[in-house]
């Protein structure tokens, strides 16, 4: 159960409401990890203008889909897991073993692979990211704007991952476990 209220769109304050009404309308439902958020509409504002920012990048929905199940995995995050298992089939169209790989930060594709290393090590080492894995990127065909976008989508992610286990958000997709 949720250590937070999950706030009902219907019945929210102005700010809240009108956030989660702009959730629905871009996902067409309203999950419980914003219901969650709408507690500080700060919070909620923060998190859906830096996805909204990072979803206008260079990463493709697939890449940011991977990168956010890299860090769900490696953070034990079961609501983002479960979110973005689905998201990442139903809306980034990536297979069964796609999605099993980039739990696993791999990739075929070795960009795509460099990339996951790269987010991989960005969340392990809490920003410390040892210069082989920049130039393993950058040898990969990774280029800046990618390495930097990569590093805000970890970031999100941990947002999301440290919510979501923090208040125990009660998971509202196929839940997969860690």
């Amino acid at each position: 159960m949720s250590q937070l209220r999950l706030i009902d769109p219907a019945t929210a304050s102005k700010p809240a409401a009108d956030l989660l009404d702009a959730v629905r309308r871009n996902l067409g439902v309203v999950p419980n990890m914003t219901r969650a958020m709408a507690n500080s509409p700060a919070l909620l504002n923060g998190y859906l203008g830096l996805s909204g920012a990072l979803n206008q990048g260079v990463l493709s929905p697939e890449t940011r889909e991977r990168i956010a199940l890299t860090v769900a995995q490696a953070n034990g995050c079961e609501y983002c897991l479960s979110a973005h298992s689905y998201l990442a089939e139903h809306v980034a169209h990536l297979d069964a073993d796609d999605i099993a790989e980039a739990r696993k930060a791999q990739a075929a594709d070795p960009k795509t692979a460099a990339i996951l290393a790269l987010a991989a090590a960005v969340n392990e080492g809490r920003g410390a990211v040892r210069g082989e894995v920049l130039d393993a990127a950058r040898e990969a065909g990774v280029d800046d704007a990618e390495i930097a976008e990569t590093i805000g989508q970890v970031a999100l992610n941990v947002l999301t991952n440290y919510f979501n286990k923090a208040i125990a958000v009660e998971i509202d997709f196929p839940h997969v476990r860690a």
